[in-house]
């Protein structure tokens, strides 16, 4: 069986009502007949598979459901519709800045994000000092969160979820935090937890970084799935000239 299997994913957000709004408000629309309920389906009947050391590619305009996605796939929300199959653990980088606290320092705020993620305290013991050095942290340990830059606080949580080698790892464009020197080293450790067997999603604008380092990509456009294939090049070059007007969905 596949470490990841998405079938027919579908994902709806209700907008106008009472929970958006407030029991107050609810009960006087309803009074007045002036009450309205939006659908919103952000993802659509979304199916792909992936078996242990694949990495796959999401791409899509702003809008397209990629992050929304990602988020049913980690667990975060359950789909409308459809099913998720998963192997093993998972490591989720989101929102990188989510989670710490402005008013702990930098080592506090590891320890917390760790705790976060279910490591335990002896395993951040033993992996604080691997942390920091990869996070190039060392003469900030004791600073407050809040005074990083969010270059800082991004590479800070790249490390901690990187660095724990989980089954499969969800990244939603952290390979572009930092400078190109960090940018690179990224990478590289990308590659070291593919190698050692991971299965990673990838949603990136970088259509380099896709043809690099993806096996295989999925193409979303308005929560519809217009491909997925091992062809890299090839729908990347296709979603290339949608982006430059060229190709029409």
């Amino acid at each position: 069986m596949s470490i990841l299997e998405a079938k027919n994913v579908s994902i709806r957000y209700i907008t106008g009502d009472f929970k958006d709004i407030g029991l107050k408000e609810y009960v006087l629309r309803r009074i007045r007949n002036d009450y309205h309920v939006t659908e919103f389906w952000a993802d659509r009947d979304v199916s792909f598979t992936l078996e242990r050391g694949e990495m796959l590619g999401i791409i899509g305009s702003n809008g397209a459901g990629k992050s929304t996605l990602l988020k049913a796939v980690s667990g975060i929300m359950e789909p409308t519709k459809g099913s998720i199959h998963r192997e093993g653990s998972i490591a989720a980088l989101l929102e990188l800045a989510s989670g710490f606290d402005g008013e702990l320092t930098v080592k506090e705020n590891a320890y917390l994000r760790g705790a976060m993620l279910g490591y335990t305290r002896k395993f951040m013991d033993d992996t604080y000092q691997q942390i920091i050095d990869f996070a190039e942290l060392q003469k900030f340990e004791d600073r407050p969160f809040k005074q990083l830059s969010s270059g800082m606080k991004s590479r800070l949580a790249f490390s901690i979820a990187c660095l724990v080698k989980p089954d499969i790892l969800i990244l939603d464009e952290v390979l572009s935090v930092g400078d190109g020197a960090f940018r690179k080293k990224s990478e590289e450790k990308m590659r070291e937890i593919i190698n050692g067997g991971a299965t990673t999603i990838l949603v990136s604008h970088s259509l380099e970084q896709v043809r690099m380092m993806c096996t295989k990509v999925l193409w979303l456009h308005k929560g519809r799935q217009i491909d997925l294939s091992t062809d890299i090049n090839n729908v990347c070059d296709r979603y290339q000239q949608f982006l430059e007007g060229k190709l029409k969905l």
